[in-house]
């Protein structure tokens, strides 16, 4: 009788998605330790953890948004505080936390794919989430964007709990619009306006005035410490998000210039999700998906999962239209809350575009693109050399500073690092955390005689670097060099 359980529960169906997930899982993990970026934003991140767990230093704060003056609360760092303890201030711990949570995003996009027309369109969106070579390598990225990946899939999830009337819907899903917030804080602000669409058109599934009051409750409870910090630092957020909204006016409605210089950036965001360096080869299958789509929208419409997918499909790029701030720039990560509902939105059409025989030659041959590219460029990436002359990783950031400490021996050195964003966040995180664990010895705060450069190649801008070498020069002479990819590390004696 058991062994009949234990049968039928390990179908070929069951072991198929084991399959996909162990590969995916293996995509997001293999090799962190070598090839994990770890520059400006993961040692800034990683500074603050630290003084958190070893000094006592709170923080009521996240990382910068990008937008002078105005930071998102402080749940990132909450959320990979633990994992830097656990490995003791390594950040691949936090790392493969992050790549973790993807897997159980991956998960909750089969169950959508199959709430919303069946398992053969959950089937092909956890495929393309997956090894898509532009989701692999988000969800290996050591940001507060990452836990958007989780985040959006949950909300999707959380609405359509919402519209079958589940009454502890309503919490989560301002729960999770508040992490929205948090985390992401770009594109991810218009899951609001549409919520609060779908709040309306599905009045009639409110729950009680607790439960509404108490979702509200929920929502503004992630922003208190943001209000505290606000409170103590004489209003400084509110003054930056005022000057950012009002005095530089970043959301303007006379937007039909913006549509035009940003249709391309939209297409070519939205190919890239599916396979990276290929909007030509993606054009017939985005146009034959809009031509399903408005071929069959009057069915289509009529699955209520559909309109609620559509609806977070559209937010971000209606939403974004209006937006002309920070200078004008939008980059891909600014959406990083949309991935898994793109790939879930356009798997659905393909899906439906399958229909047909013609449509089940598109499927194919979108399948064999798919896997041939995503291949390629996922193998090379995980291949990736940190030798390489232009390579800067965490593999030989390490390697950098093993030659600095196996060199200098018991006596005091000073470092001076250059990297191309000017502020060497990394190297300071670097030196704190394996000086502190691994060589029991920081570098000196009071000058002394041995001097060790570590500079990175600029190759944008090679004039600062080579302003800063000519610095270095009188300062004191090059006693020996050592190259780990595109990091140079050199001992010199102070004159």
């Amino acid at each position: 009788m058991r062994l009949a359980k234990v049968k039928s529960f390990f179908t070929p169906f069951r072991i198929f998605l084991f399959i996909i997930f162990l590969f995916a899982a293996f995509v997001r993990i293999y090799r962190t330790g070598d090839i994990l970026g770890f520059w400006y934003d993961q040692g800034r991140d990683g500074l603050v953890i630290w003084d958190f767990l070893h000094k006592g230093k709170l923080f009521l704060v996240g990382p910068t948004t990008g937008i002078e003056g105005i930071f998102r609360g402080p749940w990132y760092y909450w959320l990979i505080t633990p994992f830097y303890l656990l490995g003791k201030g390594n950040p691949v711990w936090p790392a493969v936390f992050l790549a973790t949570s993807s897997l159980f995003a991956l998960y909750i996009l089969f169950k959508l794919g199959k709430e919303l027309e069946g398992k053969w369109t959950g089937i092909l969106a956890l495929f393309i989430g997956s090894f898509s070579y532009y989701v692999v390598t988000s969800s290996r990225w050591l940001s507060n964007p990452t836990p958007m990946l989780l985040v959006s899939v949950a909300l999707v999830w959380s609405i359509f709990r919402f519209i079958r009337g589940w009454r502890w819907s309503l919490p989560l899903i301002a729960f999770l619009c508040a992490m929205a917030v948090q985390f992401g804080s770009a594109a991810e602000i218009f899951y609001l306006p549409a919520v609060l669409l779908i709040l309306c058109w599905k009045r009639k599934s409110l729950p009680s005035k607790k439960v509404i009051v108490f979702s509200l409750l929920i929502f503004l409870a992630a922003f208190i410490p943001q209000i505290i910090f606000n409170i103590r630092h004489q209003g400084v957020l509110l003054g930056a998000i005022n000057k950012f909204l009002f005095e530089e006016k970043s959301f303007s409605l006379s937007f039909w210039q913006i549509l035009q210089s940003r249709s391309y950036f939209y297409y070519k965001m939205l190919s890239s999700k599916f396979w990276i360096n290929g909007e030509g080869l993606f054009a017939p299958f985005f146009v034959l998906c809009l031509y399903t789509l408005i071929k069959n929208i009057k069915n289509l419409w009529k699955n209520v999962n559909f309109r609620v997918v559509s609806l977070l499909t559209l937010a971000p790029f209606i939403g974004m239209l209006f937006f002309q701030g920070n200078r004008g720039n939008v980059y891909e990560y600014y959406f990083t809350g949309y991935y898994l509902i793109f790939i879930l939105f356009f798997s659905y059409l393909l899906v439906v575009l399958a229909r047909g025989v013609l449509g089940k030659v598109v499927l194919f041959c979108f399948f064999a693109v798919f896997i041939f590219l995503n291949t390629k460029d996922v193998s090379r990436y995980l291949a990736t050399n940190v030798m390489e002359p232009t390579a800067v990783f965490l593999g030989n950031q390490k390697m950098a500073l093993d030659w600095v400490y196996k060199d200098v021996g018991q006596e005091p050195f000073n470092v001076d690092v250059y990297v191309p964003p000017v502020i060497p966040y990394a190297y300071d995180y670097l030196f704190t955390w394996l000086g502190s664990s691994k060589y029991k010895k920081i570098p000196n705060g009071e000058l002394v005689g041995n001097l060790y450069t570590i500079y990175e190649v600029d190759i944008p801008h090679p004039e600062r670097l080579d302003a800063w070498l000519n610095r270095q020069i009188k300062i004191g002479r090059v006693i020996k060099e050592e190259r780990f990819g595109g990091i140079i590390v050199q001992r010199r004696m102070r004159f």
